[in-house]
């Protein structure tokens, strides 16, 4: 039988307690999700967007590619999540989230896709569908 062994709690330490049959596994493990945030606004100057999308990727190195134009830019990354809808809530967040530190412009998401790693893999094999980002990095479009 497992038992808990007393720890100093008296002085704000830890306790200890033995994995015994309370002991469950995680029903669902984080998975990884291929995501692409389409954003898009008022025409702003291109050597602006450029630096704001490259102190976005500096700040975050999981972001794999940016493209950008004047209007619009292209954020797709790996996104490690419980499900899809964790995926997604946190790439609606993404943009608006690092408009200041990135100084980002204020353009609204118009579009987000959001795959399993099993699903990006087949469409690529199959020919469609979003195609491996490469070069990696912050290009235009």
């Amino acid at each position: 039988m497992s038992r808990a062994r007393p720890g100093p709690t008296a002085r704000g330490g830890l306790t200890s307690v033995a994995a015994g049959d309370s002991f469950q596994r995680p029903k669902e493990l984080p998975r990884l999700w291929h995501v692409t945030l389409s954003v898009s606004g008022a025409a702003v100057p291109v050597q602006d967007l450029r630096r704001g999308l490259e102190q976005l990727a500096h700040d975050h190195p999981f972001l794999l590619t940016s493209r950008y134009a004047p209007d619009h830019a292209e954020i797709r990354y790996w996104e490690e999540a419980r499900d899809l809808h964790d995926a997604a809530a946190v790439a609606l967040r993404l943009w608006g989230e690092h408009r200041q530190t990135a100084s980002l412009p204020p353009w609204e998401i118009v579009g987000l896709e959001v795959i399993d790693r099993e699903t990006y893999h087949q469409r690529v094999a199959e020919g469609y569908g979003p195609l491996p980002a490469t070069p990696v990095g912050v290009h235009p479009f």
